[in-house]
Parts: C-alpha cells; structure tokens; sequence
C-alpha cells in the first residue's frame, strides 16, 4: 500500500507504543489479580495507564474503566437506560443498542443544534440519558458537546459522549465539556485494537457489565488485557502531546486536497467544512458507486473509505449522509479521507495524481451519470 487514507477506521501503532508494551508481553506477563510480585507489576502498569487517561481527559483514575473497545464502552454506557436521545447519525453502536430513542436531526452542515436537544428535552421529561458523539466517524463534524451537556446538566439528565474519533485529535475536558460518561478506543489515535475506555463521572451509577470478577472495580470481569491497557496509555500521553502541532500540518494537508477535488464536476463535501476534524474529509461524487472507487484507488495502491469500517459489508448507503438529506444515488458515491500524523505529502500527491482519472473512468462507465 503507496498511500493510507483510512485512519478513522484504525491507526498506525506508533513506535512509542510498541516499544512501551513489549515487556508486558514477554517478562512482565503476570496476571494483574495475582498477589506475587509478577502479577502486582502488571497491576501498577494498569494503575499508571489508568492515571494517564484520566490525565488525558481532565478526569480522576477512579472515574477510568477499561473495556475491549469503543463500541462496549458506548454499549455500557447506555444499557441500563430505558428512554435516550440521540441524533440520527451516531454510530451503530449506539444506534442499534437502543430500541425506541428519539432521534435529533443533524440538518445538511452534520451539526446538532443545541435549540432542538433542549426542545426535545421539554417533551420528554421521562428521559435519563442523552448520548451525542463528539466527532461523527465518518464526515468528522464536530458536535457542541459544551452547549449539550449543560442542557443536560441542568435538567438533571446524563450525558453521555461517543468520543472515539475526537480523543487525540481535539482538546477534551470532560469537566468543561458537561460529560457524564466518555467512550473512546485506542486504535484510533495509534495504539492497539482492543483495548477501549469509558470515562464515568463520580456520582454516575453505573451497573456491572460483565459479571464474574472483581476487575474495574467489580464491574467488568475478565482478566485484563495489560499489553492493551499499556499501550492505551502510552498512546493517548503522546496523542495528546501532539495536537496541536499535529492539526497544524494536517489543515495544511486537508485544505490542499479538498482545493484539488473541489475542482472535479459534480462534487460536494458533506458536513460543515470548518466545525470538523482535521484530519478528515467526505466527499460525494455524482454518477459513481462509491465500492467501484475504492477498488479502482486500491488498484492505484490507495487504502480510502465509503463510510464506517464496521459497516463496510452493508450494500445500503450511509445512514449517516442519508441523515444529512443526500438522496440514495449520492450518498452511494461517498469518499472518506482521513489522515494521521503519518500521513505524508507523497501520499497527498498520489491520491490527487490518480482520483481525478478514476472518476471520469467510473462515471464513463455509469449508467447514472448524464454529466
């Protein structure tokens, strides 16, 4: 692969990361729950993981609990709820969690209007939870989580954020912000698959997830995953390190590619260009089927995305820029670019060299397209 653009679905580990955990894979392989001094060392490892994504989110060690991923952390958090608002493009995680929620509107620019959630709020006094995602996974809008969760806060409802996509990628203060509960997935800013956290604010009653242990506090039993939980660590301190010099150079990059692609006929960015992740843009293109594209980018050596990684099998357009208004036709031609700190300038050169060329190929070939 010449050039990666699908750095929502998973990261890059880093070399930081790498390095941190290997002796939790080979001498310091202890079971964290063991009273020897091998499993106490990986216990303290799990300790100072634990403290370091606190840190990351201006939280307390205590408030941290260790899942498997961002999708158990967003199903914990919202399993023992019975009336929730959420907004018609949140992940399927939380979506098909939820039985009979009430759903906002996410309009044309993918943004949540804080007017709608405390209207909404208003006729259903019967709500306990709302969960809104911080950044969407795949146009990148990045919600008002401030504004929401003091809605929230001074109804007396909780709040709960799908934050998977914004934790290393923007500043996250789940004091200032009004959350009550967090997701978020390290794979997602360079650490290992499989290993998650949710963030539960004190006071939070929080039921047992999985039952037959003691481990986080007697609410999720399971041996831990050391190795993971480590590399959780490592990742976020670095991630969070970085932002701001990361955005910098990746708005450089985002600007550049969205100039270039803003120039082929019948296009359009979907969600709001500036309230978004840097590292993310999504594109329809008229005419076009959007698997055909990533075969044909694929074929030229470029890794993309139509949507979400976890959907990818499904023939149904996004549910996501359907949520935005896009008709079938357009939302089946959908392009997700995003981008990591790894990302280079060739890679850049290479995805504006060849996209062009695939798509007058594509739509020559469409019986869809009239252009």
């Amino acid at each position: 692969m010449n050039a990666y653009f699908d750095n929502a679905a998973t990261t890059k580990v880093s070399e930081k990361v790498i390095k941190g955990i290997q002796p939790y894979l080979t001498e310091q392989y202890g079971n964290p729950s063991s009273v020897y001094s091998l499993g106490r060392e990986s216990a303290k490892a799990i300790s100072e993981a634990r403290a370091k994504v606190a840190k990351a989110i201006n939280a307390e060690p205590n408030e941290i609990y260790f899942t498997g991923s961002g999708s158990e952390s967003n199903n914990w958090a919202l399993h023992s709820h019975q009336k929730i608002i959420t907004s018609e493009f949140e992940h399927h995680a939380v979506l098909h969690v939820l039985k009979e929620p009430v759903l906002l509107p996410v309009y044309s620019d993918g943004i949540v209007k804080p007017i709608d959630l405390e209207k909404t709020l208003n006729d259903n006094p019967d709500v306990t939870l709302v969960s809104i995602m911080h950044a969407n996974n795949e146009i990148g809008t990045i919600q008002p989580i401030t504004e929401l969760g003091k809605l929230c806060r001074e109804r007396g409802v909780f709040f709960h954020t799908d934050a998977v996509q914004s934790v290393g990628n923007v500043p996250i203060d789940v004091k200032a912000m009004n959350v009550d509960l967090l997701s978020l997935s390290a794979h997602k800013f360079h650490g290992l698959k499989g290993a998650g956290a949710l963030y539960v604010r004190k006071g939070v009653k929080l039921p047992a997830f999985i039952h037959g242990g003691a481990q986080e506090f007697g609410r999720r039993a399971g041996t831990e995953n050391v190795a993971g939980i480590v590399g959780l660590g490592i990742a976020i301190e670095e991630a969070v390190s970085e932002i701001e010099d990361k955005n910098a150079e990746l708005f450089k990059k985002r600007e550049r590619i969205y100039d270039a692609i803003m120039q082929i006929p019948k296009v359009q960015l979907n969600g709001d260009l500036h309230n978004r992740l840097a590292n993310n843009l999504n594109f329809s293109f008229e005419g076009i089927e959007g698997e055909a594209l990533l075969l044909q980018l694929d074929m030229s050596g470029i890794a993309a995305s139509s949507g979400s990684a976890c959907t990818s099998g499904s023939l149904d357009p996004s549910h996501v820029l359907l949520a935005l208004g896009l008709p079938h036709e357009i939302a089946h031609g959908s392009l997700r670019i995003s981008m990591s700190k790894y990302t280079t300038d060739a890679e850049v050169d290479l995805l504006l060299e060849k996209l062009p060329a695939i798509v007058e190929k594509l739509r020559a070939m469409s019986p869809l397209w009239n252009g």
